[in-house]
């Protein structure tokens, strides 16, 4: 299965059913399913944005 990189949106906290814990601050790797494409939508995380420097290095 595919994995997408979330971060939780600010203010928010999010349940991760994956390790039963809340999704850290610096986000993780996660599935690619319609758990998180909900959360994605719904605003409760976000996909991390590279910085420039990350950019340039790819």
């Amino acid at each position: 299965m595919n994995r997408i990189t979330v971060v939780p949106a600010k203010g928010r906290a999010v349940p991760d059913p994956e390790t039963g814990e809340l999704l850290p601050a610096e986000g993780r790797d996660v599935p690619d399913d319609t758990y998180w494409r909900r959360r994605l939508l719904d605003g409760d995380v976000v996909t991390p944005t590279p910085t420039a420097k990350e950019a340039t290095t790819k």
